[in-house]
């Protein structure tokens, strides 16, 4: 009954704020999705009014349409209240927002405008009303849209792609509106100056994306000339993303499908065309030493493995086929190595990982917000629980548990953040909506504990994300003054994962240096330093080198105790798997140098 009275207020309140503005939609028609004339009038109003007054009528069915179970009906009119919402926005309120969202985010590089102005204008005039009707009234695009659309992405820009690629052609642009999907969220802003690799110089490569209508084109021609290995009609957008992001000019894409003109089955052998320069490691010249970097270039003068992965990458883009460049750091170096969607709509992850190495994970960049991901987060994609009914109807209660905690009914949120996560558990944004629930409820910490043990429970096939939650568990017992429990707590999903995932020990390490680094003084800074060399980097490789070893011994150089810092790489060197004439032997003799160098 309580839950019932809760949800009563929202939609009381809701309808009383629509009622004042004069224009309810009878409550038959709310429980259906949306018909065409429906739409047809919110896009004629919104054109006579503005899109900013049709949000309230619009949340209000979208509220009344779930609570009364209709879950097709209510993801219909939440998106077309989302839409109202997005349109109605002026880019002077639209834009500070975002700079500080991708502040927050970490996600600024110098590739970006230093300066990006707000113009005084809505939103909505970044599309015509043509394409407003379109998107708006079709329910499939718009639940497309904003399951691919972030806080980060430059929604300004997103909308300008859209409607010039749209202007074009509308038939073209209606049969691949994925791919104009995927278009648009990444040429928003420009890719950092590190991608795809950081292994060439922005001379040799320079970081530029082609015009969205110019990629558009070329792609949909592939597809069209027969070159392309999948239906880019029937990828979707998360998935094309992953194609419109090459770094190489279409006409090198054209050359490389004649020269690497292998079946899909057969892409990871794009990866081993290049003949590996093993003169470039023992020298140290692991950056491209050409002044330009073109694929005829890599396969006759040879690479290293960010070099091959580079090559496999765009072979696989010129023929519609998304790919990721991966980079990890195994026993003794750094690898890189690529992915790609196969012909079951499968990604494959290891082409050209070498199991010998150890390579725990690699990341690459998500080119929708350019932000850092491991191929472990790729396993979502992989596993394919998006596609499913399942997941559809998780996503709808997290979608409606965010829009009442933004109307600030943490209870009811709590409700819908539940109903989430037990329709698809891995639903991560149900977890955190469910906890947020409870914090903004003004649940106590041991409540908060329990659901995030939960969380871990829910994520303990990938290991990364229930680690996560874990080290939450262990940050909220340490807060409460339970440090042992705390320890215990990471303790114990460190020694759970290290045989098959070392680099989650890595980063457990990492983390306490840091937080002694940050918190303590030098000889409790030390003492954890060796507690974590001693508990974590035994046999271990270049990674615990990169993320403990040398930071560590940096610091101490900066706090000008060169000394310790000279016993925090020797007791490194002992432990850690150090290999003669490996990369990572060459690591640590470079850093001591370094260190020896320094001057007081």
């Amino acid at each position: 009954m309580k839950r019932i009275a809760s949800l009563f207020v929202v939609a009381f309140t809701l309808c009383a704020r629509l009622v004042a503005q004069g224009g309810a939609i009878p409550e038959a028609e709310v429980l259906a999705v949306p018909t065409a004339m429906r739409f047809a009038a919110i896009h004629a109003a919104a054109q006579r009014d503005g899109w900013a007054p049709q949000s309230a009528a619009l949340q209000v069915a979208g509220v009344r349409a779930y609570e009364r179970e209709k879950p097709a009906a209510a993801e219909a009119w939440l998106n077309a209240f989302r839409w109202a919402t997005l349109l109605g926005q002026s880019e002077p309120e639209f834009v500070p927002r975002w700079v500080q969202t991708v502040q927050a985010a970490r996600l600024a590089h110098p590739n970006m405008p230093t300066r990006y102005d707000a113009r005084p204008r809505l939103l909505a005039a970044n599309l015509s009303p043509a394409l407003q009707a379109w998107l708006v009234g079709n329910v499939a695009v718009s639940a497309e849209f904003f399951a691919l659309l972030t806080p980060v992405d430059f929604a300004p820009r997103v909308l300008e792609i859209l409607d010039e690629l749209f202007k074009a052609d509308p038939a073209r642009f209606k049969t691949y509106v994925n791919l104009a999907l995927a278009i648009a969220v990444v040429y928003d802003v420009p890719p950092p100056p590190d991608w795809p690799h950081a292994q060439v110089t922005n001379r040799a490569l320079p970081r530029t994306l082609p015009p969205p209508a110019a990629a558009f084109a070329w792609w949909i021609k592939q597809e069209q000339r027969g070159r392309t290995y999948h239906s880019l009609a029937r990828l979707g957008a998360e998935e094309l993303k992953f194609v419109v992001d090459a770094a190489a000019p279409f006409n090198e894409l054209e050359w490389i499908q004649g020269a690497a003109d292998l079946p899909l089955a057969q892409l990871p052998r794009a990866y081993s065309m290049i003949r590996y320069r093993n003169d470039r490691l023992t020298g140290n010249q692991l950056v491209w030493p050409g002044a330009t970097y073109t694929l005829p270039e890599i396969i006759a003068t040879g690479g290293i493995c960010p070099d091959q992965a580079y090559f496999a990458t765009q072979a696989g883009k010129a023929r519609g086929v998304p790919t990721l460049l991966f980079g990890g750091a195994g026993a003794d170096g750094r690898h890189a190595w690529f992915g790609f969607l196969d012909g079951s709509r499968k990604w494959q992850l290891d082409a050209g990982r070498y199991a010998e190495q150890r390579f725990i994970t690699g990341y690459a960049r998500d080119p929708q917000t350019w932000a850092q991901f491991s191929d472990h987060d790729l396993q979502f994609l992989s596993e394919g629980f998006r596609s499913l009914p399942s997941f559809r109807q998780s996503r709808t209660h997290a979608r409606f548990a965010a829009e009442y905690l933004a109307l600030g009914n943490a209870r009811a949120a709590g409700v819908a953040a539940r109903k989430a996560v037990s329709y698809e558990r891995r639903n991560q944004d149900g977890w955190e909506l469910l906890i947020a629930a409870a914090r903004k409820e003004g649940r106590d910490a041991k409540a908060v504990e329990s659901l995030l043990r939960e969380a871990a429970l829910a994520f303990q096939r990938h290991p990364d994300l229930e680690a996560q939650y874990v080290t939450r568990v262990a940050d909220s017992l340490r807060a409460r003054g339970e440090t042992t429990a705390a320890a215990e707590e990471v303790r114990r999903i460190a020694t759970k994962h290290k045989p098959g995932r070392s680099d989650l020990s890595v980063q457990q390490a990492r983390e306490n240096v840091r937080r002694a680094m940050a918190t303590q003084p030098l000889a409790e800074q030390i003492r954890v330093y060796n507690s974590a060399v001693d508990s974590y980097g035994r046999g271990e490789g270049i990674g615990f080198f990169d993320q403990v070893v040398a930071g560590f011994a940096r610091h101490l150089v900066q706090l000008n105790q060169k000394a310790e810092a000279l016993r925090a790489l020797q007791r490194a060197h002992q432990a850690l798997r150090v290999e003669p004439n490996s990369q990572l032997a060459g690591e640590f003799e470079a850093l001591l140098k370094e260190i020896k160098a320094a001057k007081p």
